[in-house]
C-alpha cells in the first residue's frame, strides 16, 4: 500500500487520470507488444506507392494493404484526391498527436520511477516506528523488521525493474517515430507530387544511418 498506492498517488497529483490511464496503455503496449518498424521497410513501401501511383494513377492505392496506420491513411488520402496541404496537416498532427502520447507516457512513468523508491524508504521508516515502538515485546520485532525492509525492496524492484526500463523504451519509442512519421509524410508527399519510384527512394534515405543509406542505394541500382 505505502509504495504502489503512495507512487500511483503522487503520480495522479502530477498527470490527470485520463493521461495516466493512456500511459499504462501506450506502456504495457510498447513493453510487450511492439514491433519494430524499419524505415528501409517504410522506404520500400513508399517506392512501391510511388510506382503503383505512375503505372495505375492515384486510385491504384485504394486496394493497397498497409502496416503502418500512418502511411494507410496518406495512402488513402492519395486516393481520394485531396489536396497536398490537407494531406500534409492531417499526417503532421497525426504524427504530432502520436508523439505526445509518447512523451507523456514517459513522464508517467518516470514520475512512478522516481516516487516507488522514495516511498520505498518511507515504508522503512514506518517499519522502524514499529520495531523501535515494540522493542519490549519481541514478538512484534519481526513483522516490523520485514516491513522495513520489503517497502525499500518493493520500491527497487518497481523502480528498476518496471516504470524506468518502460520510460527508456517510450523514449526511444519516441525518437524512432519522430523520425519514421517524418519520413512517411514526406514519402507520401513526393507519391503525390508523382515523383518517380527512384527518386523517392533515394530522397528517403537520407532518413536511414549512413551504412544502410549507402546498402539501400547500391540495392536500388
Amino acid at each position: 500500500m505505502i509504495v504502489f498506492g503512495g507512487g500511483l498517488a503522487v503520480t495522479l497529483v502530477r498527470f490527470p487520470l485520463s493521461g495516466v490511464l493512456s500511459a499504462f496503455k501506450i506502456g504495457g503496449k510498447v513493453a510487450f507488444v511492439h514491433k519494430k518498424v524499419d524505415p528501409r521497410e517504410l522506404i520500400d513501401n513508399i517506392a512501391e506507392m510511388g510506382d503503383i501511383v505512375r503505372r495505375s494513377g492515384p486510385l491504384g492505392l485504394e486496394s493497397l494493404e498497409l502496416d503502418d496506420e500512418n502511411l494507410q491513411k496518406g495512402a488513402q488520402f492519395i486516393a481520394d484526391g485531396y489536396d497536398s496541404s490537407f494531406i500534409r496537416e492531417s499526417m503532421e498532427l497525426a504524427r504530432d498527436q502520436l508523439l505526445t502520447r509518447l512523451q507523456e507516457g514517459q513522464r508517467v512513468f518516470k514520475s512512478l520511477g522516481d516516487a516507488a523508491p522514495a516511498f520505498g524508504m518511507i515504508g522503512t521508516l514506518v517499519g522502524l516506528v514499529q520495531l523501535l515502538a515494540n522493542m519490549d515485546d519481541p514478538g512484534a520485532i519481526g513483522p516490523a523488521m520485514a516491513v522495513a525492509l520489503l517497502t525499500t525492496l518493493y520500491g527497487a524492484v518497481l523502480a528498476n525493474l518496471v516504470c524506468l526500463p518502460i520510460a527508456d523504451k517510450l523514449t526511444s519509442k519516441f525518437d524512432t517515430e519522430e523520425v519514421n512519421q517524418t519520413l512517411i509524410i514526406d514519402g507520401i508527399m513526393s507519391v503525390r507530387d508523382g515523383k518517380s519510384p527512384a527518386l523517392i527512394r533515394e530522397m528517403l534515405t537520407a532518413y536511414l544511418p549512413e551504412g544502410q543509406a549507402n546498402e539501400e542505394l547500391a540495392e536500388a541500382a
